[in-house]
Parts: C-alpha cells; sequence; structure tokens
C-alpha cells in the first residue's frame, strides 16, 4: 500500500513542475477501455475482467474521472472432514463459475495528467472513490462419503455492497494524436464488503482514445 501511495504522489509532483507551461491546448477528454486483473486479497486467484473509464480534463493537467470494473473468476472449495449434527465426517466440494464470483467497482475522482498533444509518455496518477460489489454463488454441492449435501448448505447467491478506492496511476504512450496505449496501470483497490475490508490490488493496460 505503501507503494501505491508513493507512486501517486511521485506522479502528482512531477505533473505539478511542469505547470507553469500549462496551455490552452490539450485534450479535453478520453475515454479508455482495456484489460483488468484482480489481485484479491486472502483468495489465491485472481479474477480477470475489464476496465473502462472516461475523463473530462478542465485544466491541462488536471480531470475529473468516473470508472468502473469488473472482474471474474471460477473456483472450486474443498471442505474436507466436515460433519454436522449426527452425521459422520464427509468431505463437502462445491465450485462457482465465472459469472457467480464477481467485484465490480463504480468509482469517481480526479486525475493527473499532462494531457498535452506534444510528448510520448503520458504518466498519469489518479485516486478514486466509490462503490464495490461484491457477488457470490455456490452450486453443485458433492459430498464424500455420499450424505445429502443440499441439507446442509445453503444453495443460493450473497451480494454485499460497501465502500471501495483506487488509489494509483501508470504510464500511458502516445501513438497517434487522438489515441494512446495503456502500458500499465496499477492500483491499490480496498474493498469494504460481507463486513470485511479486503486491501486488493487492481492491474490493468489497454487503449486509451
Amino acid at each position: 500500500m505503501k507503494k501505491i501511495f508513493f507512486l501517486f504522489f511521485t506522479v502528482a509532483g512531477l505533473t505539478g513542475l511542469t505547470a507553469a507551461q500549462n496551455s490552452d491546448d490539450y485534450k479535453k477528454a478520453e475515454f479508455f477501455v482495456g484489460y483488468s486483473n484482480g489481485q484479491i486479497e486472502k483468495s489465491d486467484k485472481s479474477r480477470n475482467g475489464v476496465n473502462v473509464s472516461g475523463v473530462y480534463n478542465f485544466t491541462r493537467y488536471l480531470g475529473v474521472k468516473g470508472d468502473f470494473s469488473a472482474t471474474y473468476a471460477t473456483e472450486r472449495f474443498t471442505l474436507p472432514g466436515f460433519a454436522v449434527s449426527s452425521s459422520p465426517p464427509f468431505t463437502a466440494t462445491f465450485r462457482t463459475d465465472r459469472n457467480d464470483r464477481a467485484l465490480y467497482n463504480v468509482l469517481g475522482g480526479i486525475q493527473i495528467k499532462d494531457n498535452a498533444g506534444s510528448g510520448r509518455f503520458k504518466p498519469f496518477a489518479h485516486a478514486l472513490f466509490g462503490v464495490g460489489i461484491n457477488r457470490s454463488k455456490n452450486r453443485d454441492f458433492q459430498c464424500t462419503p455420499t450424505v445429502n449435501c443440499p441439507s446442509f448448505f445453503a444453495v443460493g447467491s450473497a451480494t454485499s455492497k460497501g465502500f471501495a478506492a483506487a488509489l494509483g496511476g501508470g504510464l500511458d504512450i502516445r501513438i497517434t494524436k487522438k489515441i494512446q496505449f495503456r502500458v500499465i496501470q496499477v492500483d491499490y483497490n480496498p474493498v469494504r464488503t460481507f463486513s470485511q475490508i479486503n486491501n486488493n490490488v487492481r492491474i490493468g493496460a489497454g487503449i486509451v482514445f
């Protein structure tokens, strides 16, 4: 987490050093679409999905940003040596499909970036805050030795909403006057759902229009 904060304030400081060169010739808005990878705390499997965002730049260096990401995972869980009331110990397994285990971020905030039409390398930093939505659904319970699994487990979906943020930044490379390639974006992504905070990391790449 300290590294992400250091990255944010370092990039912010570097762009601020050239503020005196500000002019009216800068990109007024940008739209990003790309791949998103979520490294979820307390999970040994990352989630893959998409990240989109839009920025309106009211100065050459500062803009207001809206951001949405959705990441998914398929996982199988095993509970060995499980026992309920008078039943003998058994091993239970169940799975979650891609759309059953999902994390959504709906965020907004500010972005710092040199949006001038010149220059090839475009580092940026952002601070975004909003809502995280965590959805989980378990299915296909199997037990060994054979018992009636559904009688012990609630088969259904659970969804929780809570505070979320994305603090970080990355690097864009200008390809043409209107298109940039986002080489890397790295965010510290805390999400509070199901009464706990997960200190996640969100990584992405894609195209900026």
